[in-house]
């Protein structure tokens, strides 16, 4: 008996839709698959103390990770560990101890001895994501040499030298991953954040050079390039003069939850993806534009200046 058109077209949209649900279940079977292999690794996190290193932390630590809290207020990362631990009796879940390790980026000096003070708790570390960061909101001629020197040295220097100080140990156990949080700032600059967007050019082109130097040692790093967050960025930022600009901007109390944030960064680290853009369709068109019209971008942007529309990361 042959099939009419209306039941050959039901039994196509069947077809399709039972085959969208089955890669779907794959999807997600596989994604749990990886993410259950990050049980017991050893997560050592920057800026740690709030935001998307927070989270980050209780997404490690619910998965049996042991996680290394690093940031510059040990009051609040002693806050965090408490909260993991709150955790751990409320649900059950079988994770390790928190270990808290207090460090500035910013203080460059120090760094490699916080590395080794890390590296002794466990003897490695699986996994570095260099998270911590601070922001700038101010025009170029309004922004003095030193905030442009802070900004450098924690966005890019204190991740730098963090990772310099990790990385032979990766090197000689031939495993690990680094996952550096940069912006969609490190790939396009946009008015009033020179400061900001140099940081984050710089992260982007120091950890792809890594990329490409440990992929021999089965060394795996991850930049991960977000829009807009809804975290404390904007108020503990800085203007061009230095001052605190102490206010919540509307574009990052409307950005994306450090909750759906930090499940991608577990996601890019599972499955090891070198290269993450998160944000809305028109932040990750404005990098193609950028690449591809170039002067169109850069007209856009000038408008964009002219206006004085200071959007924040």
């Amino acid at each position: 008996m042959s099939l009419t058109p209306v039941n050959s077209l039901t039994v196509a949209t069947a077809a399709i839709f039972g085959s969208l649900g089955l890669l779907w279940l794959y999807k997600k079977l596989t994604s749990h698959q990886r993410r259950a292999g990050l049980k017991d690794k050893v997560v050592l996190i920057t800026g740690a103390s709030s935001g998307v290193g927070e989270e980050c932390a209780r997404v490690f630590y619910r998965l049996g990770c042991k996680v290394i809290l690093c940031a510059r207020r040990a009051s609040e990362l002693e806050r965090v560990k408490k909260e993991l631990m709150a955790l751990k009796l409320a649900q059950g879940i079988p994770a390790h101890i928190p270990h808290v390790i207090p460090l500035d980026l910013e203080k460059l000096d120090e760094l490699p001895d916080r590395a080794k003070e890390a590296l002794a708790l466990h003897g490695h570390i699986d996994i570095l994501i260099n998270n911590g960061g601070m922001s700038v909101r101010g025009s170029v001629v309004d922004t003095v040499l030193s905030v442009h020197q802070k900004i450098m040295n924690i966005n890019h220097f204190g991740s730098l030298v963090l990772t310099s100080a990790i990385l032979p140990s990766m090197i000689s156990r031939r495993k690990g991953h680094i996952l550096a949080v940069s912006s969609v700032q490190g790939r396009i600059a946009i008015p009033f954040r020179s400061a900001y967007s140099a940081s984050k050019h710089a992260m982007q082109a120091y950890f792809d050079s890594l990329r490409a130097e440990v992929a021999e040692h089965n060394i795996s790093v991850t930049v991960l390039s977000p829009s807009y967050i809804n975290t404390n960025l904007s108020l503990s930022a800085l203007h061009g003069d230095g001052s605190i600009h102490a206010k919540m901007d509307s574009t990052t109390a409307n950005g994306m939850s450090t909750i759906y944030v930090a499940d991608k960064i577990v996601d890019a680290v599972a499955k090891q993806q070198s290269d993450v853009v998160l944000g809305p369709f028109t932040h990750g068109a404005a990098i193609y534009i950028r690449a591809l019209f170039p002067n169109l971008y850069f007209w856009i942007m000038a408008g964009r200046a002219k206006k004085g529309e200071k959007a924040e990361d």
